[in-house]
This record gives C-alpha cells, structure tokens and sequence, in this order.
C-alpha cells in the first residue's frame, strides 16, 4: 500500500519453492527503500539469488552464506548506483523443512507466532540504539534527534553511500552497515505463521497486536488478502504515513475457521451496525467526523472487538451505516481515528 506518500518505494520478494538442491525451502522478503526505489527494487530481484550462490550457502553453511550474500550485493549495487542517494532496509525470512531464519538488516521486522503469541522477533536497527550508536560514532558519525547526523532514521541498510565511503573502516564499520542480524529457530508443530513487513505497520501496531489480530482473523476467515488488507487499513486509521508492505506467511500449526468464532463475529458487526444508527440519531449527526469520534469514544463499551485492532478493525462497518443513512456524503477520509 502506498499510503499518504507520494510514491511507493517498497519491493517484496516472495519463493514458495526454491530450485534444487533447495527445493524443500521458502524465501520471503520485503525491502523498505528510501530517497527512491531503484536500491529496494535491485534487492527485491537480486538478494535471494544472491546467497544461494555463496559459497557459504552451498556448503550448508546458511548462516554465513546469508551473510556473505547481503555484504556481496551491497558491494555489487555500489558500482551501479555509487553516485546516487538513497538505500533500502531488508527483512527476509528462509523456512527450511527443519529450520526457521530471520534475517534483518534496518526497521523492518519479522515476527513468528508460536502457541497464539509473538514469540519471536527480530530486533530494529535503530541509530539511538547503543550498539549500533557506538559503530555510527566510531565511523566519525553523531545520532542528533534519532538520526545518523540528524538525517538518516535507519543504522543498518542497503546502499545509502553516502554513509559508507570511510576507506580505513570494513563494510560493517561504516556508519551505515549491511550486515544482517540472523535469527535460527527450530520449526514447531506449534507454529503458526509469519508476519513480514515493514515500518510502516510496526510505527502503529506492535507485534503482539498484529499477532492476536490476525489469530482472530485466521478464526472467522479464510480469506488472507482480505486479513493482510485489514491491517493495512488499520494502520492508515491510527496514522501511519508510510508506505506500507505485509507478507503473511501461514504455517501447519494456524488457526482454522471456528463457527462459534464467525457466529460472535456476525453478531458484533450487528451490534456496531446498531449503536452506530443509534449514535447517528440521538446526536442528530450529519458528517463522517463527528460520527467517528463519538464512536471511538464508545469503543470502550463495545465487547468482543478484535483483539489487537479494536474499533480501528471495524472502520467499513461503520462506514457502510454511515452511507446507509447518507448515501452522498462522502468518509474516505482514513485519519479520522487518529483524531
């Protein structure tokens, strides 16, 4: 989703199925760019193949092929784009029929839900953080209002030369580095999916609310564009202004459709269609604004709402009583909960 912003500068990857000697394993990826797309883009087409062709990598070796693969794709898009600005973040996610690898490299953020909670998380490249703080400022570098020399909001990315051109210093010195960080975990039958994606989600929602959203969903639904749409539309509600990329990866062990669950679903749909009429008529209300601050006001009376996403998750319920009663007058305007 492209959001507020002018342009959409993220790329995702995604290969159900890898060729052969790899043929039992996935790869999934997003790429967060900024300052243009052309870094994300190239990574979107070139990382995968990238580190499958290490020699790290085809030694089963994964961890430092992975490795060797970020560093060797960041040297490669140098020598194309070295007199341009701009970078991308990375976060990409490899399931073996054994083994579950989360890769990071920036803000993005992959999350594994294990047993109905967020179990597993990569952690943010952030420049106030003291580790990556203590690289910046040793490649000559300062963090001034969260960013690398006041300007750049990420430590850890692809491209972004600007920041990597101290000739004394190896790649992973620099003020920006394109080292990953790499999460190995068993695969459990208690597994029960991924969640891929970029800042855009993770500045509004936190990984525990994604998490027990989409459980709640993965109970009522089986329609997973529908569920990774329902997020999106939640974060443009709570505000964010960012582009926004999702990849929903499902494994064995996730929620299958429970009637009980659709019935109570049903049911509270009606029940906001209800208040929200009577909402519209004892306060004589005549626009989209007013009718959704006083809902939110309400939220806190409403039971059952989705965990996780609340009334944001029932924005198009409300929408649609809304139009009901005044058909020509429009509410596409998506920040009124963030009011």
């Amino acid at each position: 989703m492209q959001g507020w912003r002018l342009e959409m500068e993220d790329s995702h990857s995604a290969a159900c199925r890898l060729k052969d000697p790899f043929a039992t394993w996935s790869y999934f990826a997003v790429f967060d760019g900024h300052a243009g797309s052309q870094i994300s883009l190239h990574c979107a087409e070139h990382l995968m193949s990238t580190i499958l062709e290490s020699e790290s990598f085809s030694k089963h070796k994964y961890e430092a092929g992975i490795r060797e693969g970020f560093l060797q794709l960041d040297e490669d898009m140098r020598k194309l784009y070295h007199d341009q600005q701009g970078g991308s973040t990375a976060i990409c996610v490899f399931v073996s029929p054994d083994k579950i690898y989360l890769v990071n490299c920036g803000d993005s953020r992959a999350v594994i839900s294990r047993n109905g909670a967020a179990v597993i998380s990569t952690i943010d490249h952030k420049p106030f953080s003291p580790k990556e703080q203590e690289r910046i400022q040793n490649a000559g570098g300062s963090v001034m209002i969260k960013r690398i020399n006041g300007t750049l909001a990420v430590s850890r990315a692809f491209g972004d030369y600007d920041f990597k051109n101290d000739g004394s210093k190896s790649p992973v010195d620099q003020m920006v580095s394109p080292e990953p960080d790499i999460i190995v975990c068993n695969r459990s039958e208690h597994d029960e999916f991924i969640v891929v994606a970029c800042d855009g989600i993770w500045d509004v929602m936190t990984s525990s609310e994604v998490c027990e959203f989409i459980r709640s969903r993965l109970l009522v639904t089986y329609d997973l564009p529908m569920i990774v749409n329902s997020v999106l539309d939640i974060c443009l509600h709570k505000g964010s202004r960012d582009n926004m990329t999702l990849l929903l990866l499902l494994l064995p062990g996730a929620p299958k459709v429970d009637m009980d669950a659709v019935k109570a679903e049903r049911s509270l749909d009606q029940t906001i269609v209800q208040i929200t009429k009577e909402v519209i008529e004892k306060h004589e209300i005549h626009d989209f604004e007013t009718l959704i601050r006083l809902m939110k006001r309400m939220a806190i009376n409403i039971p059952n709402l989705p965990p996780g996403g609340g009334l944001y998750a029932k924005y198009y319920i409300i929408e649609q009583a809304f139009h009901e009663k005044f058909p020509d007058t429009p509410a596409e305007i998506y920040d009124y909960f963030s009011m």
